[in-house]
């Protein structure tokens, strides 16, 4: 096995990046936080937004400001290099983080409960299992987690990985490259289909979930530095109150988390933000958090996503279940 290259990962222990601004309603200055997403602005990030537009990330004492991502790898490094205080990213790509360069960087909450991860192809391609991807090429983002983990999926679906060829480029280019037959498909969270599914259309899609061929671990989730956690604890958990009433309120009305977000980036259009909405409830409702609460961290289901990782790809550095989360964060006990 091959270790995925990773990049070097600067740390700044102890950075500072919450001040006190404005005064809500108790008197007592908000505290800066920024947060960054795991790619870009979209339509499964409606629920932050609810709870930005809602008041609830206030009501904590918190002045959030939600930044652009360059996916789970680049919000890993932000979070880790000081620049954002939370972070949003894919789990495996964590790991891998931990294992290769000793990001010291942890989830305190797990929003996608079950894989996200997914390739897309046209119906009239001739893609319908994943042995179909042999000698096709691929297109997705450079810091996306699907190419990362795909060396997990060509395992556990029987298939050369080295005969799949992988293009990256801009997100917004995915869905013309998918639709003109200029790639054979693309990498995509199952989150992101009502919007890739309206771009192509008429034409129909595949759908190769990374979860049909039996995987089963995290993937998206809250994270953020040890230092952090260590320091300043009490912020950490409000944010993550105030995210899970945000998700709460979006997961009752996907309707009006669409609409939310479309005030906030109009170019989301409002069903597509309910669409996305509807997929990452699927995503974040189990019967686990359904008894604890959204956002909860099994450390069983850990351990089975650090085994995932670890089977596939050899990790410079020893990694702990310890060293990828910090309980109590989420849910009830």
């Amino acid at each position: 096995m091959k270790r995925l290259s990773t990049m070097w990962w600067p740390v700044v222990l102890g950075a500072v990046v919450v001040v006190g601004t404005g005064l809500p309603a108790g008197g007592q200055p908000l505290r800066k936080v920024i947060f960054t997403t795991d790619f870009g602005f979209n339509g499964r990030h409606a629920y932050f937004y609810v709870a930005l537009d809602r008041g609830y990330y206030r009501q904590e004492g918190l002045d959030v400001e939600i930044v652009r991502g360059g996916g789970s790898a680049d919000a890993i490094k932000q979070v880790g290099a000081g620049r954002a205080l939370i972070g949003f990213a894919d789990a495996g790509t964590l790991i891998l983080a931990r294992g290769n360069d000793g990001v010291p960087v942890k989830l305190l909450a797990v929003v996608y409960a079950r894989p996200p991860h997914a390739i897309y192809a046209l119906r009239d391609s001739g893609i319908r299992f994943p042995r179909d991807l042999e000698g096709r090429t691929v297109a997705d983002t450079a810091g996306s987690a699907v190419p990362a983990l795909f060396p997990v999926y060509a395992k556990w679906a029987g298939i050369n990985k080295d005969a799949v060829r992988w293009v990256f480029t801009d997100s917004a280019a995915l869905p013309g490259l998918l639709a003109t037959g200029r790639v054979d498909a693309v990498g995509q969270f199952i989150v992101g289909e009502p919007l890739l599914r309206k771009r192509v259309a008429p034409k129909e899609l595949v759908r190769l979930a990374y979860a049909d061929v039996g995987l089963d671990y995290y993937g998206n989730g809250l994270i953020a530095a040890e230092e952090t956690i260590r320091r300043q604890p009490d912020v950490l958990r409000a944010f993550v109150r105030a995210t899970v009433r945000g998700m709460e309120e979006a997961f009752r009305d996907p309707s009006e988390a669409g609409r939310i977000i479309n005030k906030y980036h109009p170019q989301i259009e409002p069903d597509v933000g309910q669409g996305e909405t509807e997929a990452v409830r699927e995503l974040a409702t189990t019967p686990l958090t359904q008894q604890r609460g959204l956002g909860y961290v099994d450390r069983l289901r850990v351990w089975r996503t650090l085994q995932v990782i670890s089977d596939v790809f050899t990790l410079r550095l020893p990694v702990r279940v310890e060293d990828i989360y910090v309980p109590g964060f989420a849910g009830r006990p």
